[in-house]
């Protein structure tokens, strides 16, 4: 395949040719045809074909053909050729999020984010961000939103995508047995479409179970009974109590046992710490309402005792991309210093915001860089393992890492739509850049806009 970048022209005479550049002719290797396959995203149309002397990389398309193959706007973008007798144009790159439209925009507070995924590659290619009920399966089209050069929205109606990134924000709504179905719909017709939907706590532990990468999970189980809670306990001093479809720390329980002093529960309610105490194992089995079945959609997970400063655990989350390689690459990483009397390092619940070089450093002093090389091996082993045994196309994770006292890296969750908090400390804004160039390069990689030598 020959891939450049063109300038695509209307072309204002009253003629049905594509009249193509010497120039594009040449680095598009195309065959000199009477006629080429003009494709954008799903539509397809053959014309006849003018080479003119020009020079640049430039493309003139009549304005009925703009029209009929929905091209999303004229100017520059990439262009591939495989047989040297069409032309694509693209890629079309769809963002499948929800809409709700508002005075902050389109997608609602989610709009500077959408945004973002935008504006790498914004000269070269098409975005378009929409909604499931936006898609129109029989003409092939989709009526979403395109950034404009100065910033604004326009609506337009394009071919269905060369690849979608799936960016829905809602667990609720991709759990339904129609979502699924529209998912499908783009996979049979042939369209990459990566991060197929959120994470369950206990969906990671099932697909690594088998995996040599097991080792970094902590000891789990899914709807514990009394006796199995017990159990933990006793052997590990320490559990956690998390909601299998839980995000951002919210009705996680941290419960530890004392021989002498019994069982201490600490949550969180109402924007506050909570910490209760049981001299008997029968009160915290009341108040977790286990015989009630309140724990059946619960994953209990063995504490493990983190490295600290301040006497504070800390935790680490690893942003990773695939990138225009299909390469897992470690985008990003955070570190996360618990709040006093808080069951999670989550931000929302007092954590601070570091990053890794910053918290290793102080634990690990002149150590501390090949600590930090190690968690990313372990991060990057953890991603194709979790790639390997999923069914669904994955191009971006993020991991909470731990480091034990014995220096050990531990995976405590995986989830395959990050959220992007770390990317709020100023030390990280570089790194935030690069994770939506790595998402970007890999829409392009997906969409089959590649050199010959890439294959």
């Amino acid at each position: 395949m020959s891939l450049t970048t063109c300038t695509v022209h209307v072309n204002s005479k009253q003629e049905k040719s594509i009249l193509v550049s010497g120039e594009l002719a040449k680095a598009l290797r195309l065959s000199k045809s009477k006629s080429l396959q003009l494709q954008v995203g799903s539509k397809t149309v053959t014309l006849p074909a003018r080479y003119i002397k020009k020079s640049g990389l430039h493309l003139y398309l009549p304005q009925s053909v703009i029209t009929s193959v929905k091209l999303p706007r004229i100017g520059p973008c990439l262009a591939a050729s495989g047989s040297g007798k069409d032309i694509r144009l693209g890629p079309v790159i769809g963002i499948l999020t929800n809409v709700a439209s508002s005075a902050s925009g389109p997608f609602g507070t989610r709009t500077p984010f959408i945004r973002s995924l935008m504006q790498p590659g914004e000269r070269k290619s098409f975005h378009i961000a929409f909604s499931p009920k936006d898609v129109n399966w029989q003409q092939g089209t989709v009526n979403g939103y395109m950034l404009q050069p100065q910033g604004g929205w326009v609506r337009k109606t394009v071919p269905l995508p060369d690849v979608v990134y799936n960016r829905l924000p809602s667990r609720k709504a991709e759990k339904l047995i129609s979502m699924e179905d529209f998912k499908q719909r783009f996979v049979k017709r042939n369209i990459p479409l990566f991060n197929w939907a959120f994470f369950d706590k206990w969906d990671v532990y099932r697909l690594l179970e088998d995996d040599p990468a097991f080792k970094y999970v902590p000891e789990s189980v899914l709807g514990p009974s009394a006796e199995q809670l017990k159990d933990l306990l006793t052997r590990h001093k320490f559990i956690y109590l998390k909601p299998t479809a839980g995000s951002l720390g919210i009705g996680i329980y941290r419960i530890t046992y004392s021989t002498d002093r019994g069982y201490f529960v600490r949550y969180r309610r109402n924007g506050k710490n909570v910490l209760l105490r049981f001299n008997k194992f029968e009160g915290l089995v009341k108040m977790l309402g286990i015989n009630r079945g309140k724990l059946t959609s619960y994953v209990t997970q063995q504490g493990i005792r983190l490295i600290e400063i301040d006497g504070c655990p800390i935790d680490f989350r690893f942003h990773l991309t695939k990138n225009g390689s299909n390469q897992w690459v470690v985008a990003a990483i955070g570190a996360k210093k618990a709040g006093k009397g808080s069951v999670t390092t989550h931000l929302r619940n007092g954590g601070q915001l570091m990053t890794a070089e910053q918290a290793l450093r102080q634990v690990y002093g002149s150590r501390s860089d090949a600590v930090l090389s190690r968690m990313k091996e372990t991060s990057i082993e953890l991603a194709e393992a979790i790639e390997k045994n999923y069914n669904h196309r994955l191009g971006e994770l993020g991991f909470d890492l731990g480091i034990d006292q014995n220096e050990k890296t531990w995976m405590f969750e995986a989830n395959a739509k990050p959220g992007r908090s770390i990317f709020k400390h100023p030390g990280l804004k570089a790194q935030d850049k690069a994770s939506l160039n790595y998402i970007y390069e890999h829409c392009v990689f997906l969409s089959r806009f590649r050199a010959r030598r890439d294959g």
